[in-house]
């Protein structure tokens, strides 16, 4: 590791006096929960900081930079691919971790048309304070449940569930960059004026101590995707509708994924529509394009959200998701980041004593005592149909639809539908998004039979009527199970490869990437590249536009690691997080 002319022991003292003992933290225990990715990811920090205020994040940045160490953000550690935690230890600095959890707050603007996020708002909040407004943000489905925060989304260009509005996105926000110049600069882009130093500017902010008359309203700037809604209905195109390394969502915060510091971003929100969800099964796949293809370029409003699981997805999903689905079916989504918190405390206690994995077997032994939590209709299905979409439309809608699925249907052998109640459409898309971590529990239960996850991001092309992966058989006989589910209108897929133990996950994945290739998919679709992924030639370009030091959250999208961009040793480029 580099030297600094700034002792760690001084560092710790200086960044303790800006923001409290108790806030700054340091150890392998204390800090696991941070340095630890969601599913990737993990390396050691120098220390774990909480500022209390958006002035006290900036004074710490100003600390971190001047002493010449690494800065990673992080709001709730919620990512898939460890791109807000460190990964491994071959860094050539030491890294200070800033946790932003304690930077809430949502600031209601244009009669609740627009919001102000700050660096700890989560989606799920937001998504509470809009409700008596009869609105809703940009992502209501998926992450949003454990706590998963609104700038960590735009960031990331995280894409969520909902068809017609694309990744989250935004050209309106306030942020800290270093430039080439090693100097740290705050920029206000949020279009709201606030003053002219970093004092004013933050403490006015965090007051909300700005009046309409400080808002300004640019017409040639977004504060969400304005083209989605079109991009996602051109079925013919030979592209994705959307991926991360898409130029066409980079700006400034948007894609940044913490090569800066964001302190706020500037949103638009959604009209709230009262829905019905049908729930459509088939043997054949062909059946669930036509529906795809037919409900985009055929009904004059987009439907609300599509989510595809796969039979194999369904059961693996049932069994080792279950605890997540009744926690949140009778706790509400509020109950979900204080129980993934208490979660880790707990395995990091137990893993210091040699016992890994004890919470998710203990859990699991107790799920298996309860009876089944889904509903008769949907557990019908799962026998008689090997691919299950849920297709939530606006009620305006349901009539409309119901004809037409009634049309596709009337001569199928194949497939069928129902339109459920509310109790089965709300049980249905929780059951959706149980599925998404059923694969981490499989792998931490099975620590026997089971090497690792692979789990790919894939956004398929827009035209793609193949889009059933057919693995080779050489692939095939590696694998334990595979969990295909994801966004099925906007061809998103995320699909979960579990590896049987003595196999090598980095070769299999590095495989599967050639397939995905051939077949003119682009991946990571949505959840950021992370330490997983490698970064294409263009974003790996946008990254060094935004940090040209190399100084916030370095090596993801597997690049160089060293300050300006200089790799720390040999080989390093080539790795895999987590």
């Amino acid at each position: 590791m580099a030297s600094s002319p700034v002792p760690a022991d001084t560092l710790l003292q200086q960044l303790r006096h800006t923001v409290g003992d108790s806030h700054v933290l340091t150890g392998d225990t204390a800090t696991r929960r941070f340095r630890k990715g969601y599913r990737f990811g993990e390396g050691q920090v120098l220390a774990v900081v909480r500022p209390g205020s958006l002035l006290e994040l900036w004074r710490l940045l100003e600390t971190v930079v001047a002493a010449g160490r690494i800065v990673i953000l992080q709001a709730a550690n919620t990512g898939l691919t460890g791109g807000s935690t460190p990964d491994g230890d071959d860094y050539d600095r030491q890294i200070v971790l800033i946790s932003t959890l304690r930077l809430t707050g949502v600031q209601l603007i244009h009669d609740g048309r627009q919001v102000v996020c700050l660096p700890g708002a989560t989606l799920d909040v937001l998504e509470r304070q809009l409700r008596p407004l009869h609105r809703e943000p940009h992502s209501v489905i998926g992450s949003s449940c454990i706590g998963a925060s609104v700038l960590g989304g735009v960031c990331n260009n995280s894409g969520g569930a909902l068809v017609r509005r694309g990744p989250a996105y935004t050209q309106l926000a306030l942020f800290a960059q270093v430039g080439e110049d090693g100097r740290l600069r705050l920029v206000n882009h949020l279009g709201i004026a606030l003053g002219d130093t970093p004092e004013q500017i933050l403490g006015r902010l965090q007051a909300g101590d700005y009046s309409d008359a400080d808002i300004v309203d640019d017409p040639a700037l977004a504060a969400s995707d304005p083209l989605y809604a079109q991009h996602v209905r051109d079925v013919e195109a030979p592209s994705p509708a959307r991926f991360n390394a898409d130029p066409a969502r980079h700006y400034e915060a948007a894609g940044s994924a913490g090569r800066l510091c964001v302190f706020a971003v500037r949103l638009d929100t959604f009209p709230r529509e009262d829905s019905t969800v049908f729930y459509i099964g088939s043997n054949r796949a062909d059946d669930l394009s036509e529906i795809r293809r037919y409900l985009l370029t055929t009904f004059d409003a987009l439907p609300i959200s599509g989510e595809y699981i796969h039979r194999d997805a369904f059961d693996i999903g049932e069994k080792y998701g279950k605890d997540t689905f009744l926690l949140i079916d009778r706790f509400g989504t509020n109950a979900m980041p204080s129980a993934f918190a208490l979660k880790s405390r707990i395995d990091g206690m137990c893993e210091a004593i040699g016992l890994r994995g004890v919470t998710d077997r203990i859990m699991q032994a107790l799920m298996a005592l309860l009876p089944s939590h889904l509903p008769k209709r949907m557990r019908e299905y799962r026998d008689r149909f090997e691919h299950h979409l849920l297709l939530r439309v606006a009620q305006a809608d349901a009539a409309q639809t119901d004809y037409f699925l009634k049309q596709h249907f009337a001569a199928s052998s194949t497939g069928a539908y129902f339109q459920c109640d509310a109790d089965e459409g709300r049980k249905a898309f929780l059951h959706r998004f149980a599925v998404a971590g059923a694969a981490v529990r499989y792998r931490d239960t099975h620590p026997g039979t089971v090497e690792d996850i692979v789990a790919l991001d894939v956004a398929l092309r827009r035209n793609d009527r193949d889009w059933v992966e057919q693995l080779p058989p050489q692939i095939e006989a590696t694998l334990v199970t595979k969990l295909y589910y994801g966004h099925f209108f906007c061809h998103v897929f995320h699909q979960d490869y579990i590896v049987k133990k003595g196999n090598d996950p980095l070769a299999i994945e590095h495989a599967m990437w050639a397939l995905l290739d051939h077949r003119g998919a682009e991946y990571p679709a949505e959840h950021n590249v992370g330490h997983l992924y490698r970064a294409k030639p263009e974003l790996e370009r946008f990254y060094r536009r935004l940090d040209p030091t190399n100084t916030f959250n370095p090596g993801i999208g597997q690049t160089p690691k060293g300050a300006h961009w200089h790799s720390c040793a040999e080989g390093q480029d080539v790795h895999r997080g987590g």
